[in-house]
């Protein structure tokens, strides 16, 4: 999010203080329902029966390190989310490889393109992809954009209405004025995933936003280093993922409930969960969240951190978590288990910046090992548990995300997966300084006021 983007939203914020309650997340030890004996798995034709999900399950997890059964047990109970087999997921790093991709699908695309985006920029890859998207629709493919309003308040109106003459269907999410919503304004609501769909058969969904912001790649896996760190010259280093298979129609049903719920018009009539027959092994759980329902993508994380044994291996771009979570952290880390995070040490957002290095002092003494991206802009929100429990999405660890936003998460439960995202977390680490403890509680006293008075807004961030 660009400085300018902050200033604004935070207006707005200021605006609707007064109209809020703080909400609370939930209480974990009251979410653990251990009742069930067995997941639910779902396949394109329907859900298996319970021998089967089980018979599955074992297979895909029988080199699993924790007990991955009685997890997802607890996840589904407490979010109940079903998980999803026979999936392909593809690793994506940073702005330039993910838009590439992207962009390929769409341009095969032969009847469908849904695209709901937190950011959508007039820059040149904005411009890149508007073009295309207008090229598909006058081709004869139907294309819907869901556009945040706030993400989206420095382009420009007519970059939207341009896309709007060619045919392709526009909504604002949550519109910035009240009178476009009038009844239903909900300005501290915002939509912040990241999700595209591809004639219902591939989805693409993480941390990336439609922007030249990202069009610098990081330095990841890169044996060159930056000859700066100013968070405007450096690139940006994130995670996305590209989905096929069964799941894909559960990310197309998340982006029609979320248009839906707009109610601002319906989507043009065409094939949108076209028949999906199983195209690899992954099985995920879609965790799509909105402020009315109960906070699955949190509840997945906190029971994933309490339930681990060996590693807890989570990039966060904004950290600011509340109290639970930095218990299950600490929790994990006395128990024994491998407990890293790699935080912004370069960051666009000075806020935010310094209210999670609020947490640090206990944290650190807890035993939870803190590193800083030096190379990049931290954008990803990503966690490896265990070496099998990932997940990839648009959540950042803070109560907006987690009580506020519209967030889109994948939670994948795969070894191999799993292997790959300990890589990367790996390759970060590399790019990274570690933060002792005693080197943080020497910083200094300008540092500390910050980290104070961050902490004392970190509700809104």
């Amino acid at each position: 999010m660009s400085s300018s983007r902050i200033k604004v939203w935070g207006g707005l914020l200021a605006c609707c203080w007064a109209m809020s309650s703080c909400a609370s997340l939930p209480d974990m030890d009251a979410a653990r329902d251990k009742s069930a004996d067995a997941p639910t798995v779902a396949l394109a034709q329907g859900r298996l029966p319970t021998k089967q999900a089980s018979a599955l399950l074992a297979r895909r997890w029988a080199k699993a390190t924790p007990d991955m059964k009685a997890l997802a047990v607890l996840e589904e109970a407490a979010t109940g989310v079903p998980l999803i087999a026979g999936n392909k997921v593809t690793l994506l790093f940073d702005g330039p490889q993910t838009m590439k991709e992207m962009m390929a699908a769409a341009a095969a695309a032969g009847s469908t393109i849904n695209l709901e985006t937190y950011i959508f920029d007039q820059d040149e890859v904005g411009m890149q992809f508007a073009d295309l998207l207008i090229e598909k629709q006058r081709a004869g493919v139907t294309v819907n954009i869901l556009y945040d309003s706030v993400g989206t308040l420095g382009t420009p109106a007519p970059f939207f209405e341009r896309m709007r003459a060619a045919g392709i269907t526009l909504i604002a999410f949550n519109p910035v004025n009240p009178a476009a919503r009038v009844g239903k304004w909900e300005i501290n609501n915002r939509d912040h995933r990241k999700l595209m769909i591809v004639d219902g058969k591939a989805a693409f969904t993480g941390g990336i936003n439609i922007s030249s912001t990202y069009a610098n790649s990081s330095f990841f896996r890169s044996r060159r280093k930056p000859a700066t760190t100013d968070s405007k010259q450096v690139g940006w280093r994130d995670t996305h993922i590209k989905i096929e298979g069964p799941a894909v129609a559960a990310l197309q049903w998340t982006f029609i409930d979320a248009w839906v719920r707009q109610e601002a018009g319906e989507l043009p009539e065409r094939e949108y969960f076209p028949k999906l027959k199983p195209v690899g092994d992954k099985i995920v759980r879609v965790l799509a969240t909105n402020p009315e329902r109960g906070s699955e993508i949190y509840k997945a994380f906190v029971l994933a951190i309490q339930e681990a044994k060996k590693s807890i291996h989570i990039t966060s771009a904004y950290f600011v978590p509340d109290q639970q979570f930095i218990d299950a952290l600490s929790g994990a880390a006395k128990r024994g288990v491998d407990v890293k995070l790699v935080l912004p040490g370069v960051s666009d957002h000075g806020i935010v910046f310094h209210a999670g290095r609020a947490f640090y002092d206990e944290l650190l003494s807890n035993g939870v090992k803190i590193y800083q991206l030096q190379v990049a802009v931290l954008h990803a929100k990503t966690a490896v548990i265990d070496g099998t429990w990932s997940t990839v999405g648009s959540a950042n660890i803070d109560r907006r995300s987690f009580l506020h936003n519209y967030e889109l998460n994948v939670v994948i439960l795969d070894t191999a997966f799993g292997n790959g995202m300990e890589s990367a977390f790996n390759e970060d680490l590399r790019d990274s300084k570690q933060v002792t403890l005693e080197q943080w509680r020497h910083r200094p006293w300008a540092d500390r006021i910050k980290e104070w008075s961050a902490r004392l807004a970190e509700y809104w961030l």
